[in-house]
Order: structure tokens, then sequence, then C-alpha cells
């Protein structure tokens, strides 16, 4: 599989990685051993880096990934995972729970340190408490060699707008910026090239948007949007084949997007997922998916505090305040 450069990390990641918080039962009920197979056939099928969080699943995402993981010689991967959020409603980005939560994720992924710790969702929280607890912790984690490498990641874009100037990172995670019915983190592209900040993209399906079946019912965009994705996929149906295709493809596609995370409990769905991007793209298809979707084009839905969400293009407009 092609890889590409994470920043300024001298990684070199899969432009399709796996992310695991399927493995944590957040999407349907699923089986450990078939999670545990489906890393495995990642890993066959080229993806070099995972992402969890023990957000996912309230730990079982790790705990699940820690038992494939350890039956995998540790070169053959990159790994992070995430600090900062446990639950629905749950932060706490002091200095202390990021030491003794990073402990506890090396316990249940079962290695002894991450390649890259994100602090998660960090849009809920003031940014006082990130810059004068969390970020020093970052740095002190990597000084002790449990990470090498540390970033953030949330929904808003003008999160990243907001922060980045202020402290040092190494990658961002991203997730519905780039995908068929959004494309809005390119414009965030030359922030991160300004600074030397790697790119994690997530969620090339914009968390079950673009699909035939409908959205959990949790899914925050508004009506429009469900709509239009909806038809897209069925158009795609139409055209003989799964709009989860097209969306792959186009969201590895992009040279400025180093990797895109996706999510999957099935191993048959991880093979086809990176079958798929090996074939050529049919830009006939793709410029009628992108024509269906042009009314809702960058439409997303807040996320955290109100200064992050200013003049935010809302993903519950109606068409007429597009």
């Amino acid at each position: 599989m092609q890889t590409r450069k994470l920043g300024k990390t001298g990684l070199d990641v899969s432009i399709l990685s796996f992310g695991a918080s399927s493995l944590g039962g957040v999407f349907r009920e699923t089986d450990d051993a078939e999670s545990i197979r489906t890393v495995h056939a990642a890993i066959d099928c080229g993806i070099n880096y995972i992402d969890v969080s023990p957000y996912y699943g309230l730990t079982r995402a790790e705990a699940v990934l820690g038992q494939a993981i350890a039956q995998v010689p540790r070169d053959k991967f990159l790994l992070s995972s995430k600090a900062g959020r446990y639950g629905e409603a749950e932060f706490d980005f002091t200095a202390k729970r990021i030491f003794s939560s990073v402990e506890e994720s090396l316990q249940r992924l079962q290695t002894d340190y991450l390649d890259m710790l994100f602090l998660h969702d960090i849009e809920f929280v003031s940014p006082e408490i990130i810059l004068e607890e969390a970020v020093p912790a970052l740095h002190q984690l990597k000084e002790q060699g449990k990470i090498r490498f540390c970033g953030i990641s949330g929904l808003p874009l003008a999160l990243f707008e907001q922060m980045l100037p202020q402290m040092k990172f190494d990658a961002i995670l991203s997730y519905c910026h780039y995908a068929l019915n959004d494309n809005s983190l390119l414009d965030l592209v030359p922030l991160l090239e300004e600074k030397g900040v790697g790119l994690v993209n997530a969620s090339p399906l914009a968390m079950g948007l673009l699909s035939t079946r409908e959205p959990s019912s949790w899914h925050p965009a508004g009506e429009e949007v469900k709509a239009l994705c909806r038809q897209a996929a069925l158009h795609c149906e139409k055209a003989g084949t799964d709009i989860a295709k097209l969306a792959m493809q186009y969201s590895t596609s992009h040279a400025q997007i180093p990797t895109t995370l996706v999510s999957t409990a099935s191993s048959a769905n991880i093979i086809r997922n990176a079958g798929w991007i090996e074939e050529t793209i049919d830009e006939t298809l793709l410029e009628e998916v992108l024509e269906i979707l042009k009314p809702i084009h960058n439409k997303s839905w807040p996320s955290g505090l109100p200064e992050y969400n200013q003049g935010l293009k809302k993903a519950s407009e109606s068409r007429d305040l597009a």
C-alpha cells in the first residue's frame, strides 16, 4: 500500500489507516475474536497505522486491540491513542490524569510506548487547561519515552486555526472534513504545512452519512444533509457500486492528506476497503455524486465551545440559507 510522510515526524503512514473505535462496539455489537482477525487483516493488507482511544467502548477498544497487536511484531505498525476524553461528557486534561491515562492505555494495549498521543476533542474545554496542564504533560511523556509524538484532535476546524499558533504539536487528527460532502479540511493545509504539522483525516463516510442506510439516531447532521447523502448513496447503488468505495478512493487520493482512518470490526470489510483504493476512481460517477451533494457542500455542525463554532456553515441550515 502507498505511504506518505506525516508532517515532520519522519513517519511513513499508509494512505488508508485503521481506526479501532469499532472494536469497542460503538456502532454495533461485535465479536472480539472477529475484531482481532480484522486488525491482523488490516496489517496484512499493508495498513501500518492504527488509532484508538480509551473513550471508544469505555476502554474496550483498547483492550481488544491490545490482544490483537500482542500477536504482531511491534515494528509492523504505528500506534496512536488519546487522552482527555473518557465518557460522553467526561473530560479531564489535567497533567495528573494524562499521565495515569497513558499508563492505563499502555497496559491495555500491551505495549511500552505509543507512536502518537492525541488530546481527545479539546474543543470542549477551555484553552487554558490545554496550554497550562496538558501540553507540558505531553512534552514530559515524550522525554520519558512513553510517546514519540503528540497532537490534538477535534471537530471544528477553527479549533486548529486558533490553537496551533499557540503551541507546538507534531500532528492533528480531524474528522468529517475531508469526505465527498465536505472537503473544507483543505483550507487548513497551508497552516499545517507552514507549521510542519502532520495531518490524520478520519471518517471518510462522514460518520455513516454516506450510506444507503439511515445514519445513527445520534448523528448531529441536519435533515437536508442526511437526505442528500442518502440520495448520493442510492445513485451509486443504481450505478452498480457502493458509495463507500467512491468515498474511500476520494479521501485517500489527495496528496496533501497523508492518511485516512477507516473503522470496522469486519475482516471482510477492511480487506475490501484496502482493495478499493488500489482501483482507479470512476471520475464520471464522482462528478455526478459531487453535483448531488453540492447544496450541502462543506456544511457541518457545532461541537464544543462557542468560540470554535462562530460563522459555522451549519448542517442544519436549509438550502435557502446556504
